[in-house]
C-alpha cells in the first residue's frame, strides 16, 4: 500500500478520508472537506473524539446543545495567523455550517469521554520555530499533549521555501517510555503556490518501508512508522498537519542516530 493519499472530492465536499481501516493501523482517523457557504456537515461518532480545524474561511459549528459561532480569522493556511479549532468528544452530535468558502480538516482518534467539547482558540495556541539556518520552520500547537484530550495530538507546521523540516529524522513507533512513545501520524499538506511540491520520505532502520514521495497540495502522507523528513524546493512555501494517537498520549521521539550530530553543532 502506497503511504501517499491524493485528494479526490466527493459530491460532500471531502476529499481526504484516512480511516484506521484504510491506513491498516489503529488509531489516527483524517478527513479534509470544502464546503460552499451555507453547506453543512454532520455526524456523530459513539468512539472516537474529534479535532475540528478550520483551516480557511468561517464557520459555526454545534457539538450537542453548544454552538461556537462564527469561528475563523483566515482565508489561508499560509497567512500569518493562527486557526481556531473546536474539540469534540466522543458519542457528540457535531454539525457544521460554513458561513463563508470552508477549508475543514477532521483529526479523529479513540476517545473516552473525558472531556467536555470547547473551542480550542488561537490565543490559547503556543507558537514555537524550530531549527537553524535552512532547517528553520513555524510551530503552531493546537492540540498538544499539556491539553485536554483523551487521545489526539494535532500540530501546523509552516516551513519556507528551501528549508527542511521533521529534520533530523526522527521516528515515534515504539512504546518504550522515556526513551520513545508509538504514534501513528498523517502529514496533511498544503503548498504556495499551489502548482507546486514537497518532498517527503518515509523509513526504517531495517529499511522494510523506504518510501520517498514527490507530494503535491493537498495530499496526506501516512506515516505508520519509521523516520519522516519533509524537504521544500526553492519558490514554494509549505504547509502540513499533523495528526498524531497512540495507546499512550505522550509525544516522544528518537532522532536518526546519523544525523543526531548536527543538533550538537
Amino acid at each position: 500500500m502506497s503511504l501517499l493519499s491524493r485528494p479526490k472530492l466527493s459530491s460532500d465536499g471531502c476529499y481526504q478520508n484516512i480511516t484506521p481501516k484504510s491506513a491498516n493501523w489503529k488509531y489516527v482517523g483524517f478527513q479534509a472537506h470544502e464546503l460552499a457557504p451555507q453547506q453543512t456537515l454532520n455526524w456523530i461518532d459513539p468512539d472516537k473524539e474529534s479535532c475540528l480545524v478550520i483551516l480557511s474561511g468561517k464557520a459555526d459549528i454545534r457539538v450537542d446543545k453548544q454552538t461556537f459561532h462564527g469561528l475563523g480569522d483566515r482565508m489561508s493556511v499560509f497567512e500569518d495567523k493562527k486557526p481556531h479549532a473546536v474539540y469534540a468528544p466522543n458519542n457528540s452530535q457535531v454539525s457544521i455550517k460554513a458561513i463563508t468558502k470552508l477549508e475543514l480538516a477532521i483529526a479523529t482518534a479513540p476517545g473516552f469521554g473525558n472531556y467536555p467539547a470547547r473551542h480550542i482558540k488561537p490565543e490559547e495556541m503556543t507558537n514555537e520555530v524550530r531549527g537553524e539556518g535552512s532547517n528553520t520552520r513555524s510551530i503552531c500547537n493546537i492540540l498538544p499533549e499539556q491539553d485536554k484530550a483523551d487521545s489526539l495530538l494535532v500540530v501546523e507546521v509552516k516551513t519556507p521555501a528551501g528549508n527542511w523540516s521533521s529534520y533530523p529524522p526522527h521516528k515515534h513507533d515504539s512504546d518504550n517510555i522515556p526513551v520513545e512513545t508509538y504514534l501513528e501520524e498523517t502529514y496533511y499538506h498544503r503548498i504556495n503556490p499551489p502548482q507546486g511540491f514537497a518532498f517527503q520520505r518515509v523509513y526504517t532502520d531495517d529499511l522494510s518501508i523506504d518510501e520517498t514521495m514527490a507530494v503535491e497540495d493537498k495530499c496526506v502522507v501516512l506515516v505508520p512508522k519509521g523516520y519522516h523528513p519533509v524537504g521544500v524546493p526553492h519558490g514554494y512555501d509549505s504547509y502540513y498537519l499533523n495528526v498524531m494517537a497512540g495507546p499512550k498520549r505522550q509525544w516522544i521521539f528518537k532522532n536518526h542516530p546519523d544525523h543526531e550530530w548536527m543538533l550538537d553543532k
